[in-house]
């Protein structure tokens, strides 16, 4: 319900409602997370913790877009640190080449947007780096264990990623109606499959 109201909010400019029901959808699956697990883990909560952050900061683009990009880049560094706890050892070449495919994937972003970052340069740069780390150590993880749980966070990273791109591309590139909304519905897609896979994996370590 709070993320089809975010969605109508956000589709008919109703800011009033944005304003309310943006913040409550991190806050929502830390309370479906807490309810789900037996232990929860401490740096997940802690990810949400940044992510409703950054979607506060981002209700105000133009005064806290920067601060924003901080908090979400914390919860990326934060989810790389949990998923990088479930891989066992994998070899070097996969992991480069891994991280080779998202690096030239944010290289072809970077190319199309470079023009208009001007100051924002390079936090947007170390920010595509985390993210790109991001979606390696999940691809990992899932190459590593092909698990349910496993495919569902790589899943979830895969779209924060194109959420991520949309919005760079809706910021300094193009900026399209459409994309509005498409960034939304990825992000919220993308945080409950990160969500589920990690309920998951929580209940399998009980």
């Amino acid at each position: 319900m709070v993320s089809i109201i975010e969605i109508y909010a956000v589709i008919y400019n109703k800011n009033e409602l944005d304003f309310i029901f943006k913040p409550l959808i991190t806050s929502t699956l830390v309370a479906l997370y807490l309810v789900s697990v037996t232990k929860p883990n401490f740096w997940y909560v802690s990810a949400l913790f940044f992510s409703f952050w950054g979607d506060v900061l981002l209700l105000f683009p133009e005064d806290f877009f920067v601060l924003g990009l901080l908090s979400f880049l914390i919860t990326h560094v934060i989810y790389i640190k949990i998923i990088s706890g479930f891989i066992k050892k994998i070899k070097l070449g996969t992991k480069m080449f891994s991280f080779l495919a998202f690096l030239i994937y944010f290289s072809a972003i970077i190319f199309l947007i470079q023009n208009n970052l001007k100051e924002l340069f390079f936090p947007v740069i170390m920010y595509g780096i985390v993210i790109s780390l991001f979606g390696t150590t999940a691809l990992l993880n899932y190459i590593n264990n092909k698990t349910t749980e496993s495919l569902w966070l790589f899943i979830g990273a895969l779209i924060f990623i194109l959420s991520d791109t949309i919005l760079a591309l809706h910021k300094f590139y193009s900026p399209q109606p459409i994309f509005l909304n498409s960034i939304m519905i990825t992000y919220i897609v993308a945080q409950f499959y990160i969500c589920k896979g990690m309920i998951s994996k929580g209940n399998l370590e009980v």
